[in-house]
């Protein structure tokens, strides 16, 4: 019973957490416009996963020691930064697109690979250092040091299941025909937009502290 209330607490603060907008919103919100709703829904199976990965080596012990180690912390940081940096200029670059190419090829023409969709989502999530100083932070206030390994990894994976659903909730919405034509109408500037706007969340990152 004390488990139950303990993995309630922690969705509680997880709803909250993956609600507000971030880079991993801008990058399914890019998905979802520019390649469609498949597309999108596997970029968010792939942030689930790393999830799944960063909630694992907290419990470990290892999100720990990242955010101790200040060189370890920058290299991650750096690495994320340099990644969102690339998505927000090459973003910013593509020119508009046609209705007609959405969900069946990728803006050089040759088909979108889901396979790289889910790297994208993964590598998107995986090298932003936030999430570990956010777990190691929300377990150790919520959850009681004596709570067996294996009932917080099922906590993992129930976070992990909500963060997908709200993803391809967000993916149907903005694949929504009438939505999807809206941005679609708006070609170049959507690409700068978004593009600007994973830029800046690079930025935010690079500005961003272990001690934070």
């Amino acid at each position: 019973m004390p488990y139950i209330f303990e993995f309630l607490g922690l969705m509680a603060v997880f709803s909250i957490f993956i609600v507000v907008p971030g880079a991993d919103f801008a990058v399914i919100l890019r998905q979802s416009i520019v390649h469609g709703r498949r597309a999108a829904i596997m970029t968010g199976l792939g942030m689930g996963f790393s999830l799944l990965f960063h909630i694992s080596y907290t419990i470990l012990g290892l999100g720990l020691i990242v955010s101790k180690s200040l060189m370890l912390f920058a290299v991650i940081k750096w690495a994320g930064v340099a990644y969102l940096v690339y998505l927000g200029i090459k973003s910013f670059r593509d020119p508009g697109f046609k209705v007609q190419d959405i969900e069946v090829t990728a803006e050089d023409g040759k088909p979108v690979s889901m396979l790289k969709c889910l790297g994208m989502g993964f590598i998107t999530n995986a090298l932003n250092p936030k999430p570990v100083l956010f777990f190691l932070s929300l377990f150790s206030t919520l959850v009681h040091h004596d709570t067996p390994a294996l009932i917080q990894f099922s906590y993992g994976i129930g976070m992990a299941t909500a963060l997908i659903a709200w993803f391809a909730g967000v993916s149907y919405f903005f694949t929504v025909k009438t939505i999807r034509d809206r941005f679609i109408a708006s070609g170049k500037w959507f690409n700068r937009i978004t593009g600007a706007a994973l830029v800046g969340f690079g930025f935010r990152l690079a500005l961003s502290r272990a001690a934070d």
